[in-house]
């Protein structure tokens, strides 16, 4: 199985990178009923951060073309990341799963490689001039509250001086 064929059917929901059940088991070779009966046998090996159910709104969002609302499925897909992916490999023993799980985590390092490679994005570039201009902002501002405090503090001393030359206010009791 081709690397673009695998990377194509990777999306990114919730931060993480997945791969949807019915795509897995179509690469298996094995029906989506299946793989989902191999999973739940075994559900202790697939925490949050390996398995996690779509929202019928992230569904929706992945496949926006007006099929029944779940796609023709009964219950809502299940994401699987790379995590996930390779613990599949523990469940399904079969020469045909051994491979495409390692094309599977090929695809996700290639991922992974190129986009560590890659170079800046213009938006992480802006991001990065601003958080400097704001830098060198703050040093110019910390220079001038300097000033600003010391400018108080001389009229707080003012002020204390000037209070003690005068003569209070109020009444005062005759003796």
């Amino acid at each position: 199985m081709e690397l673009r064929t695998i990377q194509s059917k990777i999306y990114e929901i919730r931060g993480f990178r997945v791969i949807l059940d019915k795509d897995l088991a179509e690469m298996y070779e094995v029906t989506t009923s299946n793989l989902n009966k191999a999973v739940k046998r075994n559900i202790n090996r697939f925490p949050e951060d390996f398995m996690f159910q779509l929202t019928k709104e992230e569904f929706n969002l992945i496949f926006q073309n007006g099929i029944s609302s779940w796609g023709g499925t009964r219950k809502p897909s299940y994401a699987f990341t790379e995590h996930g992916v390779a613990m599949l490999a523990g469940l399904l023993n079969s020469e045909k799963a051994i491979s495409v799980n390692i094309q599977i985590v090929r695809a996700f390092v290639a991922m992974r490689q190129y986009l560590l490679n890659s170079t800046p994005s213009p938006l992480l570039k802006e991001l990065k001039d601003r958080i400097e201009a704001l830098e060198d902002i703050t040093e110019e501002n910390e220079e001038k509250f300097d000033e600003i405090y010391l400018a108080l503090a001389q009229l707080a001393q003012k002020n204390k001086q000037n209070n003690k030359l005068r003569n209070p206010i109020g009444f005062v009791k005759p003796q």
